[in-house]
């Protein structure tokens, strides 16, 4: 049989599978925060007999765009921005480590400055603890303060600064979580230039045109695999008539 099969069918798996990944940036396009996923693919020769235009299309790595969304403003007081590069650490339950771009903030049940979806903020000396009965403003270098709303005149009490941290992005994997970590398991350095923005969120960096024409594209690449596949069949059924006649 014809190794085009074979080619036809190693491209209808993979134009699946960057299907599943637009889709998912597609559902994401309204996420805080969120990092559109790419697909990067790599021709590799078919071995064996055949002429060298054949060829498998296999899925090389799975990064993301690390391009800013759109800043949002709230004007909600726990809500914080990353402006230009930079991340906001995260203190994960086994004691590592992660980084997010989305900083709607809140805090938890026992007082502890958190994610959304309840990993504790890193501070710069450890997790940030807030009082009850305060006003919080976070400043642009992260740091947290609060005034009190039972004492007059409320003096400003700082309580820490959100751990802000810009590795290199090549450094960086994405988890089944959607946080990111250092592919090496080790944490980074706090890093002064990095700022944010208060009462503020950025939104996701996908754009929903660009997504549903990736789509389409990919649908019509479908089909030409599928046409493909059905040439082969028929030229192994007329093969097989002719050898038939001899």
């Amino acid at each position: 049989m014809d190794r085009l099969i074979y080619t036809a069918a190693s491209g209808a798996k993979h134009i699946l599978e960057q299907q599943a990944t637009t889709s998912n940036n597609l559902a994401n396009v309204s996420t805080t925060g969120f990092r559109a996923q790419l697909d990067s693919f790599r021709a590799v020769p078919v071995q064996g007999e055949g002429l060298p235009t054949r060829a498998f299309v296999v899925d090389n790595t799975v990064g993301a765009d690390f391009s800013s969304g759109a800043l949002q403003v709230t004007g909600r007081d726990l809500d914080v921005a990353v402006k230009g590069k930079g991340w906001i650490a995260v203190q994960m339950a086994d004691g590592t480590e992660s980084y997010t771009r989305n900083g709607a903030l809140e805090v938890g049940p026992n007082g502890i400055l958190q994610t959304s979806s309840g990993q504790a903020v890193a501070g710069e000396n450890g997790p940030i603890t807030i009082p009850p009965d305060v006003t919080i403003a976070v400043g642009g270098d992260g740091t947290v303060s609060t005034l009190s709303t039972t004492t007059t005149p409320a003096a400003p009490t700082v309580l820490g600064r959100i751990k802000l941290v810009n590795p290199d992005e090549a450094g960086l994997v994405r988890g089944d979580d959607g946080l990111f970590r250092l592919k090496d398991g080790t944490s980074a350095q706090a890093d002064p230039a990095v700022t944010v923005a208060g009462g503020a969120l950025e939104g996701s960096n996908v754009s929903a045109m660009d997504a549903m024409v990736n789509m389409i594209s990919l649908a019509r690449s479908f089909e030409t695999q599928m046409s493909l596949m059905k040439n082969a069949e028929n030229n192994a059924a007329k093969a097989t008539q002719i050898l038939a006649l001899t």
